[in-house]
């Protein structure tokens, strides 16, 4: 096992004495939800477990990793390794008491949780064919791993309005979803230098966006520093009072692009370093040199083998070798199985697994003299479906299993037409050209709004009964030129019904769509209220009957249950608490400048600027929904009326003077002091003042 490192001996500390605190009553809950958030530790929809969520950039994995969070889920969760759309692992059913201990695990193993969950820099996403696909232009592996390395515990994310999700694909065919994250980096070499094609604030959701194009060429030692300032102009202007227009993309939409691009250009003049040089190391991948030497005469026959041959092999770049896709159903993997399955990779594949956004495994470096032998003992273990990435290969998100935000059962309905298309449309398994995905509720966790034909978990109201539904979406993925779709949301349809909504779009197309072979192009080719008219029939309630007021996988009549979710880690404090927090970012703008880290020191200054003016404007019942509008009503209401003197005439002037000066050890010195005095003054002025510690509203205290 590798030896645990400092920054995760101090953060699983932190976390044990926070948890301890908790339990102790020391702490506020909703502060406290804040914290765990950014260590991984989410709410589950079932009282008293959390899920337990993993980050792992790119879905890059080794066996021994497989087997040691196979062993974690035995030990504190449900001994299931849960795979997302966002290459990650989740773990469910963990007690919050245990969530150190599964953080001491990982580290051991080399994987950690921070910022996993919580307004952070997400998990980077990546091309799992990275560094082995043909035609890729290069290998965006290294530039993943540095994007994630960089990020990490960095001053800059810790407490955003809302989440950020990078993605780096290595070719225009986008196979890492760019077009829908918040930066999209692809692949590009011009005049021999390499570099990205960067497009910023995409999302999912209730309201997807597509991602607009920055520039078509950024050389690679740029997108590090682009990325800090536009982290900034987004820690800075973002939304934090509406959380549901807290993200990226509605900054973007509101400012315009070429405003925007203004904020960013003038962050970037402030940054320690405009060029960060990312190094990317020699192949170090093991390859097999092991061939099966036995004759399998009982699969020469074996249509299913053949299929599974044709639909989840590919050629790698790399001549002699061969990508193999494991299908995971609604990505579960029981621990058991977890590691048999690891101890199948190492024997016939490289030590290097990759998480597909798709919720399946991607094997590496294989032998197609070995493929036989590989598939019967995946076979044995009930892992050799053929059928990757079509339309029988279908994401899920949980849903109602375990999510406090799911309207529906997302599993049990795609386990249903799984079952569905493979009886009924089997020759779909063998083509890439519609899929379905699946999200329990309108938050896009199973990236519906990307998908040929997507559901999110809704409901219907007839009268008094409720009535288990799905949104039928249609149109949204990515054509095979990499141009990238949302889909058109069509009608509700009964959860029950939309096997039969599926037959009908597919008896239509196939009826219909011959001159269209890609089927994002027949939808596009549509009058927008085609599907609706289509599946209208399905929709009518006056024949509904008593099986389908249940949903899938449940017994008895639907009950609409969802809770509060904690994706943005929402919390509400109280003004003393608030300061309190201003003293921890001077305490650690300090440290950080022993530890000769300027631009983290100034960053945690800025900060002290920003909690203390908060807390006196929230004492004052003033909302505060944008760090920068904190500071302009800050020089309204305290500064330009002579209460507050420690920062001269033009309080937004004096605490964005960290945009006009890179953060030399003198400047950041003299700003931390600074920031020092203003807390002091603040401190001073609010315990003279006649205000009684309350209970701040939540919204206000999302800036």
């Amino acid at each position: 096992m590798e030896l645990i490192n400092k920054e995760d001996i101090a953060d699983i500390q932190e976390l044990q004495e926070r948890i301890s605190n908790y339990y102790l009553g020391k702490e506020d809950e909703d502060k406290f939800k804040h914290f765990r958030l950014t260590r991984g530790v989410y709410g589950q929809r079932q009282f008293g477990v959390q899920m337990f969520r993993l980050k792992i950039p790119y879905g890059k994995i080794t066996t021994s990793q497989i087997a040691g969070v196979a062993d974690l889920a035995d030990q504190y969760g449900s001994s299931n390794l849960h795979l997302t759309t966002r290459q990650n692992i989740q773990l469910h059913y963990v007690k919050l008491k245990d969530s150190p201990a599964v953080w001491e695990g990982l580290s051991h193993l080399g994987l950690t949780a921070r910022e996993a969950c919580g307004n952070t820099v997400r998990n980077v996403t990546g091309s799992p064919t990275a560094g082995i696909q043909k035609g890729e232009a290069f290998d965006v592996s290294p530039y993943a791993q540095a994007t994630f390395e960089y990020f990490l515990r960095n001053a800059i994310c810790q407490e955003m309005g809302r989440k950020i999700k990078p993605a780096f694909s290595g070719t225009d065919n986008d196979t890492a979803y760019t077009y829908f994250s918040d930066f999209g980096f692809i692949a590009r070499i011009k005049d021999g230098v390499k570099g990205f094609k960067l497009v910023v604030g995409g999302g999912l959701g209730a309201q997807a966006i597509e991602a607009f194009t920055v520039t078509e060429f950024m050389p690679t030692d740029q997108i590090l520093p682009f990325m800090e300032a536009a982290l900034r102009v987004f820690d800075r202007y973002g939304e934090r009072e509406k959380r549901h227009k807290a993200r990226l993309k509605f900054l973007v939409k509101s400012l315009g692009n070429e405003a925007f691009m203004d904020l960013v250009n003038q962050e970037l003049l402030s940054l320690a370093q405009i060029s960060i040089p990312i190094e990317v190391a020699d192949e170090t991948a093991i390859y097999p040199t092991e061939v099966d030497d036995f004759d399998y005469p009982q699969l020469k026959n074996d249509r299913d083998y053949h299929n599974w041959v044709s639909t989840n092999t590919f050629e790698q770049k790399q001549e002699g070798l061969f990508g193999v896709y494991i299908k995971v159903p609604n990505g579960d993997i029981p621990s058991a199985d977890a590691r048999k399955l690891a101890t199948i990779i190492k024997k016939y594949a490289a030590d290097d697994v990759r998480i597909t956004i798709n919720q399946n495994l991607l094997l590496r470096h294989v032998l197609k003299a070995n493929f036989a032998a590989l598939y019967l003992e995946l076979k044995a273990l009930g892992y050799a479906d053929y059928g990757q990435d079509s339309i029988g290969d279908i994401t899920a998100c949980p849903g109602t299993d375990t999510c406090n935000l799911g309207v529906t059962n997302s599993t049990a309905l795609a386990t249903e037409l799984e079952s569905m298309i493979k009886s009924e449309y089997p020759e779909l398994l063998m083509t890439k050209n519609i899929d379905i995905k699946i999200s329990g509720c309108m938050n896009a966790c199973g990236q519906h709004m990307a998908s040929g034909i997507g559901f999110h978990g809704s409901s219907i109201k007839r009268g008094e009964m409720v009535i288990p539904a799905m949104q039928v979406v249609v149109g949204g993925g990515i054509d095979r030129a990499g141009t990238g779709y949302m889909g058109d949301k069509v009608i509700k349809l009964p959860s029950k019904r939309i096997p039969e909504g599926v037959r009908v779009i597919l008896k239509d197309y196939h009826q219909n769509g011959s001159n269209h072979p890609e089927f994002i192009h027949y939808v596009r080719s549509l009058d927008s209220k085609y599907y609706y008219n289509l599946l209208k029939p399905l929709a009518s309630l006056d024949d509904i009957t008593e099986d389908e007021l249940s949903d899938w996988g449940h017994e008895g009549q639907y009950i609409q249950a969802i809770g509060v979710g904690e994706c943005a880690g929402v919390m509400t404090d109280m003004v003393g608490l608030i300061l309190g927090e201003a003293e921890q970012k001077i305490s650690l703008a300090k440290l950080a400048l022993a530890n000769d880290s300027e631009k983290d020191a100034v960053y945690h200054a800025y900060n002290t600027f920003v909690i203390g003016a908060k807390a006196l404007l929230l004492a004052a019942d003033i909302a505060c929904n944008t760090q920068i509008k904190i500071l302009e009503d800050f020089q309204t209401n305290f500064v330009a009326t002579g209460e507050i003197t420690s920062c001269g005439n033009d309080f937004v002037s004096f605490v964005l003077r960290l945009k006009e000066n890179t953060p030399e050890r003198a400047f950041v010195a003299n700003y931390i002091q600074d920031a020092t005095n203003f807390l002091k003054e603040v401190t001073e002025k609010r315990s003279v003042a006649v205000v009684s510690d309350k209970e701040v509203i939540g919204s206000y205290y999302k800036a």
